[in-house]
């Protein structure tokens, strides 16, 4: 059995309702894509056994394996996976990440509900033969099948949430039992067309919010992979466990979002800028994350495809000199020490996020004179509050690429997108994106992309902190582990050496 840390308790298991990372790694478990991501990051066949383009890159056209079953045993075809694209962009679905296929054809028609799902340009040929006609580019469609959004939707799963040991996937594994704040328990799925090569019989996920408390199990031989590591223990796990420490780039942003739909941030861009500038992401990222992350500047992360993030033209200012801007901006803003900005930060319980809100509560404080309330909340009660705009002011958030493409976080700020918590609406970034997204060039995409970057930095509607790299404990038992930038680890691919 495996015993895998895995940090938040998933807000769902329904694939393409799911948004977590914690619900992403066991739905990788039990769900398999058209195509696949393999244990060193790299684009492989899963259902699909081949896949080409039409010369004109606007259809694309997928043959599935012989003989796919569900876990149950059911047979699986092309309409199963058509079935499942159809729901992920259905508006009664509000699926997270619907807006990732929008390019499908009349996909955007779809979301909006203005065309039903039948439009959708996706269609079944055959048992076997999937067909995918698109109303723009979009060349990173084949990595994309390979997200748990884009899995196959069994016909009885397809009107509801079905009870944990019902749920009926097509991955490595199945799912036999879900207890909520213990564990979720997996078993290897027989009827999985490549079951011969799964060697690890059971996969236990265990939710993990304190990082101190999971350290503590692993030393206790109760896991076998961490979710992360508490940063404060960083030195002494470095002296003490060596080699089982995994530190590897990772396609992540971490960023505070500002609620721009009501005060004191709404309308207020000298007043956003004022507190990123005050931020000092260096000090952030060596003494409190102890060289375990990268100063942020951007949105999108260092490593993406084909882009080049963008950094402000203060971030290589003198500390001295930022600081002197962050004031002169907090006074053009309409505050004072006579009259001092009082705005909470609001973070999901963690000892990580906690440290980093009172280091930049401190910052704020010193640098500018604002006076900084913390509030900590549960993880569903922070989504939901976060997502809603009603309470929130200035809160954490992050983003993980679901793709190697700097698109994925470029659009998370996109007006409608329903994961842009800071409600930022600026018609010239939506335009940049439409143009992006309709670029058969790829010079012309990515200029575009960056162009768009470099406003939205300008405007301030998030304050990025530090890039990601994941971090995790590995018992020396668990083989096939390897490190990549998406940090997915698929069971399957893993083998435990007997003792």
């Amino acid at each position: 059995m495996l015993r895998i840390g895995n940090g938040n308790e998933p807000e769902s298991l329904d694939p393409q309702k799911a948004t977590g990372v914690s619900a992403g790694n066991i739905l990788r478990d039990l769900y398999e894509g058209l195509t696949g991501i393999g244990p060193s990051g790299e684009l492989l066949p899963a259902a699909a056994e081949s896949w080409h383009w039409r010369a004109d890159g606007r259809e694309l056209r997928l043959q599935l394996r012989d003989g796919l079953r569900w876990s149950n045993g059911d047979v699986l075809s092309a309409e199963d996976f058509a079935a499942g694209l159809r729901r992920l962009l259905d508006p009664a679905t509000a699926s997270g990440y619907a807006s990732l296929f929008a390019a499908i054809a009349n996909g955007e028609a779809v979301i909006a509900g203005r065309r039903p799902v039948s439009a959708l340009g996706v269609q079944a040929d055959d048992a076997r033969t999937l067909r995918i006609r698109l109303d723009r580019p979009l060349p990173n469609l084949p990595a994309l099948l390979a997200h748990p959004a884009a899995a196959p939707i069994h016909p009885a799963d397809r009107a509801g949430d079905p009870a944990p040991g019902a749920r009926i996937g097509n991955g490595a594994y199945r799912l036999v039992e879900w207890r909520l704040q213990s564990h979720i328990r997996l078993q290897r799925n027989r009827h999985y067309w490549n079951d011969r090569q799964t060697s690890i019989g059971e996969v236990r996920y265990l939710p993990t919010e304190d990082l101190h408390s999971e350290l503590k199990r692993y030393r206790a031989d109760e896991l076998d992979v961490t979710t992360s590591v508490p940063a404060t223990q960083v030195p002494w796990i470095r002296r003490t466990l060596g080699a089982e420490l995994r530190v590897a780039p990772y396609l992540g942003s971490y960023f505070y979002g500002l609620n721009l739909t009501r005060p004191p941030f709404a309308g207020n861009r000298p007043l956003r800028q004022a507190l990123s500038l005050a931020i000092d992401r260096p000090l952030i990222a060596r003494k409190v994350l102890h060289d375990l992350a990268m100063p942020a500047w951007s949105l999108v992360p260092p490593g993406i495809h084909d882009y080049t993030p963008q950094v402000p033209g203060w971030a290589q200012w003198p500390r001295a000199q930022r600081e002197a801007e962050a004031r002169r901006l907090y006074a053009e803003a309409g505050y004072s020490a006579a009259k001092p900005l009082q705005v909470q930060i609001r973070y999901n319980t963690s000892d990580d996020h906690k440290r980093i809100a009172v280091v930049i509560a401190a910052m704020w404080k010193q640098v500018l004179g604002a006076e900084v309330t913390l509030v900590n909340e549960e993880w569903k009660v922070f989504l939901q509050h976060r997502r809603a705009r009603h309470e929130t002011e200035a809160f954490r958030n992050t983003w993980i690429a679901d793709s190697d493409d700097a698109f994925g976080f470029a659009e998370i700020l996109e007006s409608h997108h329903p994961r842009n918590d800071s409600g930022y609406a600026d018609a010239a970034y939506d335009a940049l994106l439409q143009a992006a997204a309709q670029a058969d060039d790829p010079a012309v995409r990515r200029s575009r992309l960056e162009v768009a970057e470099r406003q939205m930095l300008d405007d301030a509607p998030i304050l990025p902190i530090y890039f990601y790299a994941s971090k995790h404990l590995v018992k020396p038992r668990v083989e096939g582990w390897h490190d990549n930038s998406l940090d997915w680890h698929a069971s399957k691919d893993l083998q435990l050496r007997a003792p």
